[in-house]
């Protein structure tokens, strides 16, 4: 998938998948989000995906409608590295990708 966003090209298939975002939910099921974190060769982070009508990746159509859709939207270095915390991602990854780390 690709996406040109601020003048940059956004390209699933040139960045580097960090982890999958989604809620692992039925394609059936209005919610499902079957999203990818990424970050491309320069450190930009996006999410990659789609989902249903009832997801962050809903549409409107027609007059009262909504439906399902896939598409990139950028995220900020703090938004990744939340996403990345939260499903627990070690801190190799983090070292790799700048990220400072502390012991607690």
């Amino acid at each position: 998938m690709k996406k040109v966003i601020e003048g940059k090209i956004y390209n699933t298939e040139t960045a580097e998948c960090l982890c999958d975002v989604g809620n692992n939910l039925s394609a059936r099921d209005f919610h499902h989000n079957h999203s990818k974190l990424f970050v491309t060769e320069k450190g930009a982070f996006f999410v990659a995906g789609g989902g249903g009508p009832l997801s962050l990746w809903s549409v409107s159509v027609g007059n009262n409608g909504t439906s399902g859709s896939n598409g990139i939207y950028l995220v900020t270095r703090d938004e990744a590295r939340v996403m990345l915390e939260n499903r627990n991602k070690g801190e190799g990854l983090f070292a790799r990708l700048g990220f400072e780390v502390e012991n607690g």
